[in-house]
This record gives structure tokens, C-alpha cells and sequence, in this order.
């Protein structure tokens, strides 16, 4: 009888901990592949605010190209790093390769912050980053352009909807906050 209860307990404490909200590990744990070539470890930007975006090139949210250049351009020196991750997940809108979209950005939008290969961010096969932040936040991009606050620590504490422009008012205060802390 007591070894009943014994496994009783423990199956229901270990089922409490699957089932928990909140991932493990923090944003550092996670490489991306380059647009450049090679792996960009996130952890290059411990203790700095991460931006990150999923991104298209012929979206009706293309244009955020330029606030997300702008954000980069301005708070950089304060620890701000933008992050695009291309990705063709939504309505087939970033077909090209890598030198295709790199020249893309740069040519009609002189980005010039970091950026992903081009990489699926939803469901199953999503790249284990936005596995993890999905685990954290309970969020999941749902169209192009959708952003993600990742804190100095490398803990996602925000999501921002495709609609949120760079130059919001609210992105731009949950930004000031983390760069604060």
C-alpha cells in the first residue's frame, strides 16, 4: 500500500514538471546559422537586449525593414541587438536563397544588423530557438514580422504581433525597460 502511494506521488510530481509553462535555459543555449556563413551562438550577445524578427521580402510588413534599421541604428550603442530570421513559413513571401535576401536588405533597405539563414519558425520543424520561446512565452509567430524581447539574462519576457511597428510606442517601451535592467 505504501508503495502504491510511493509511485502514485511520484508519477504525478514528475507529470507536474512535464507539464510546466516554462522552458529551461535561456536564449545563450541556442546558435543560428549566419546569413554570412558559420553559426551566430546568441550567446555573443550575453548582457544586450535581442530584437528578434521573423522576416519576408515580399510582405505587406516588408517595410518595417526600415523601423527595424532605424531601432538597430539608434540603440545599439545601448545594448540593443535586432535579429532577423528569415523565413518562407507564411504565404511562400521569402522564396530566395541567402545571397538572394542578404542583397535584398541591403540594396532596398541597408540592413545592416545581424541575419539568419532563412529557417521555418512554426510548428514542428521549427528551428529549436522558437521551440523554446513558444515553451516560454506561449507564443509562436503568426505571420511575418512577428518580434520577440529577449532580456540581458537571455529570458524572453515579451512578444510583439506582426502589426506592432518597430517605431511603436509600446515596442519601444518594453525595449527602454530591458535595456534598463
Amino acid at each position: 500500500m505504501i508503495r502504491n502511494y510511493i509511485f502514485t506521488l511520484s508519477v504525478l510530481l514528475v507529470a507536474g514538471f512535464a507539464g510546466s509553462a516554462h522552458a529551461t535555459g535561456s536564449a545563450y543555449d541556442f546558435s543560428l546559422p549566419s546569413i554570412d556563413g558559420g553559426q551566430m551562438s546568441l550567446a555573443e550577445f550575453k548582457g544586450k537586449t535581442i530584437l528578434l524578427v521573423n522576416t519576408a521580402s515580399y510582405c505587406g510588413f516588408t517595410k518595417q525593414y526600415d523601423g527595424l534599421q532605424t531601432l538597430w541604428e539608434e540603440k545599439r550603442d545601448a545594448g540593443l541587438v535586432v535579429l532577423g530570421v528569415p523565413s518562407n513559413d507564411f504565404g511562400q513571401q521569402e522564396p530566395g536563397s541567402e545571397g538572394e535576401i542578404k542583397e535584398f536588405c541591403e540594396v532596398n533597405f541597408n540592413i545592416d544588423f545581424p541575419m539568419s539563414e532563412k529557417l521555418v519558425v512554426k510548428g514542428a520543424g521549427a528551428h529549436p530557438l522558437y521551440k523554446w520561446l513558444k515553451a516560454e512565452t506561449g507564443a509562436s509567430p503568426r505571420w511575418n514580422f512577428y518580434k520577440f524581447l529577449i532580456d540581458g539574462d537571455g529570458k524572453a519576457v515579451a512578444s510583439f504581433s506582426s502589426m506592432t511597428k518597430p517605431g511603436s510606442k509600446k515596442l519601444r517601451k518594453a525595449i527602454d525597460a530591458s535595456l534598463k535592467n
